[in-house]
């Protein structure tokens, strides 16, 4: 695996520390994405039925009952990132227990979508009073969380809802600390069992006693 290169020059623009290193997904943990989405969908005349985990195969044409292609559900979601100030708002209790972490760690949102969205993401974060610095990344996330991570070895916590992008981390920062956290836990019960070396977090406030331990902070 290797560093996406934007991603890579996003991270010669910030000043890293030797403070811990908490890095954070956006969509689906700090930002809700599987309750507005569903919405977002149906004005465009879609239907989201979830009966395996992940939007490929799960939206349909409302119109038809014809379920669409990837690249349809592809070029929903990057319409829904041109307009997402009008549908996601933060995860429950997310700001006030990222707010406490970071008096004692370094906070960096990693977040997995077109480094053209960035600025749009950056201005809706602001607005929430989110102000962590923003990476965004095409590619893998081990690679970019090994590059934050710097010279030091500081210790590493990394938050997700997708499990590839856990095992990513796992393989390339061996000590990482991992955890799976959903701003909407209904879907759990389409994913598979969760890896090896990643912990299960129901909620915010859960995650934040959690990683607060993991980091000794």
């Amino acid at each position: 695996m290797t560093i996406d290169p934007e991603t890579s020059r996003q991270i010669d623009e910030l000043s890293l520390s030797s403070d811990p290193l908490l890095v954070l997904d956006v969509d689906d943990v700090i930002l809700e994405f599987i309750r507005p989405f569903p919405e977002y969908l149906r004005t465009r005349g879609f239907e989201l039925k979830l009966e395996s985990f992940g939007l490929n195969g799960n939206v349909t044409d409302l119109a038809s009952g014809d379920r669409v292609s990837n690249e349809t559900v592809a070029q929903l979601v990057d319409a829904f990132f041109e307009v997402q100030h009008d549908w996601q708002a933060l995860a429950e209790d997310a700001s006030e227990t990222i707010a406490r972490l970071s008096k004692a760690s370094q906070v960096v949102l990693l977040t997995a979508m077109p480094h053209r969205y960035r600025q749009t993401r950056r201005t809706l974060l602001d607005q929430l009073e989110m102000h962590y610095p923003l990476l965004t990344t095409e590619r893998a996330k081990g690679p970019a969380i090994q590059r934050l991570r710097g010279e030091h070895q500081r210790p590493v916590a990394f938050v997700d809802d997708m499990y590839y992008n856990l095992v990513s981390v796992r393989d390339t920062v061996e000590d990482a600390h991992l955890f799976h956290l959903m701003a909407d836990n209904s879907v759990r019960t389409l994913m598979p069992p969760i890896p090896e070396g990643v912990t299960a977090v129901e909620h915010w406030k859960e995650a934040g006693e959690k990683i607060a331990r993991s980091l000794q902070i």
